[in-house]
């Protein structure tokens, strides 16, 4: 249901993905798919929280990009630098490389950086004479810096470049600001009824992280000492004390 409606209502696909992720909250593409709505709606907290969890379950790092620009909009474009610097990008796919390179390039826009932004875009994908699908958003977001920097004459080539290379995709001039894989689900057994019924519970999305966060600090931390642990802690020093009361008397004698 959310890959259906994510375009058309991205609130609505929200609030299915967060029925799915009850149902299935240890699934990777599960969390993923929570990520990439609440990203879509703007809750770029949630979204890094279920972006972190996907990484940590599927241990990839094809979300990274998504994870940098979730940074930036909670308005740590520092933290969005750090995150990136994280990967290595000669192991990322070109897409993946790609988004990356745009979110990065963004987070330098956010700290006034602007010849690092251009050269955060300075990768091998950048070709004006080749169109991949890739190729528009990447042309157009160096398009974007170099109008920052006044560099009105190389803004425009590149915006062309964008115009033609989403031409030749059949994209007509539309793409997205920074392309992602589609790891949406569309889940047949999760009909409208299921997802009313769960949505009318009232579970607050916050419990999901929480819950799971709290279960590994509790696999994490010592087991708590009961009633038992304490008396036989106690046991040694009480046995030394009636030594040494035993050898005391030894002596008085």
């Amino acid at each position: 249901m959310a890959a259906r409606v994510i375009d058309e209502d991205p609130q609505l696909a929200y609030e299915h993905a967060l029925v799915a992720s009850r149902k299935a909250g240890r699934v990777a593409v599960v969390r993923e798919t929570l990520a990439i709505a609440a990203y879509a709606i703007g809750d770029f907290a949630l979204a890094l929280r279920e972006l972190r969890t996907y990484r940590r379950i599927s241990g990839k790092d094809d979300m990274i990009a998504l994870i940098v620009d979730s940074e930036r909009g909670v308005g740590r474009p520092d933290r969005a630098l750090e995150e990136g610097r994280t990967v290595e990008r000669s192991a990322l796919t070109p897409d993946v490389r790609v988004a990356l390179a745009i979110a990065m390039s963004g987070a330098r826009l956010d700290r006034g950086e602007f010849e690092l932004a251009l050269g955060e875009l300075e990768i091998p994908e950048l070709d004006p004479d080749r169109a991949f699908e890739w190729s528009p958003a990447l042309f157009s977001a160096r398009a974007a810096v170099l109008e920052d920097l006044g560099r009105a004459d190389e803004a425009a080539f590149w915006t062309q470049r964008a115009e033609v290379a989403a031409s030749a995709l059949g994209l007509d001039g539309e793409f997205d600001e920074i392309i992602v894989e589609d790891g949406l689900i569309d889940d047949p057994d999760l009909d409208d009824a299921d997802f009313d019924d769960d949505l009318a519970d009232g579970q607050d999305e916050a419990g999901l992280d929480d819950a799971e966060s709290a279960e590994d600090d509790d696999q994490d931390a010592p087991p708590a000492a009961g009633p038992a642990d304490e008396a036989a802690a106690d046991a040694p020093a009480t046995e030394e004390a009636e030594e040494v009361s035993g050898r005391s008397a030894e002596d008085d004698a």
